[in-house]
């Protein structure tokens, strides 16, 4: 990686930090789940 690249995942981890982001994927889920709703699939006539 190149210095700008280093720089702008620095930039990243600063910004998910300050997001509270979590690497967790239980914990994703969880939130995620609280954000979307599932769309069910449309029927498809046979």
């Amino acid at each position: 990686m190149t210095d700008k690249d280093v720089s702008q995942l620095e930039k990243f981890k600063t910004a998910a930090r300050e997001l509270e982001a979590d690497e967790d994927a239980a914990r994703w889920d969880e939130r995620l789940k609280k954000i979307v709703k599932h769309k069910p699939e449309p029927e498809t006539p046979e």
